[in-house]
């Protein structure tokens, strides 16, 4: 990749809202007038993860902190393109779609659900990664 296309992509890091990240990644990326989203876990600034074993208090945090990102790339969650969620049980699909309801609203994104069996962080009961249209 050279320089000149490195350059094109914005790297987005929100160190004062969300952890350092586990691996070679960014918490997202702008290339134009789309925005990638990183998963995004239940987790604090810290890095702990917030809501123990209840799924609907992981959801809640997973949707703040993904406000977070969309605030700070000038966004809501109505430019949201695309989602995917990964859920260790998928019986809580139910359960965590009313949270998911609250923060939408009447924007439908696309969306893909997969089962996972485990995710990165020890007791992460979901992550969700996101598209995002945004136009400067």
């Amino acid at each position: 990749m050279t320089a000149e296309r490195i350059k094109r992509i914005e790297r987005i890091r929100l160190a004062e809202h969300l952890p350092e990240p586990i691996s070679h990644y960014t918490d997202a990326v702008r290339a134009g007038d789309t925005i990638w989203i990183s998963g995004l876990l239940a987790v604090d600034a810290a890095g702990a993860i917030v809501g123990g074993s209840d799924v609907v208090a992981q959801a809640e945090q997973v949707f703040r902190n993904l406000a977070v990102v969309l605030e700070h790339s000038g966004a809501g969650f109505a430019d949201v393109a695309k989602v995917v969620v990964y859920l260790v049980d998928i019986k809580s699909r139910g359960r965590i779609n009313e949270v998911r309801q609250r923060y939408f609203g009447q924007a439908r994104p696309a969306s893909t659900l997969v089962a996972v069996s485990a995710l990165a962080y020890p007791h992460a009961l979901l992550e969700i990664d996101a598209v995002v249209y945004a136009p400067r």
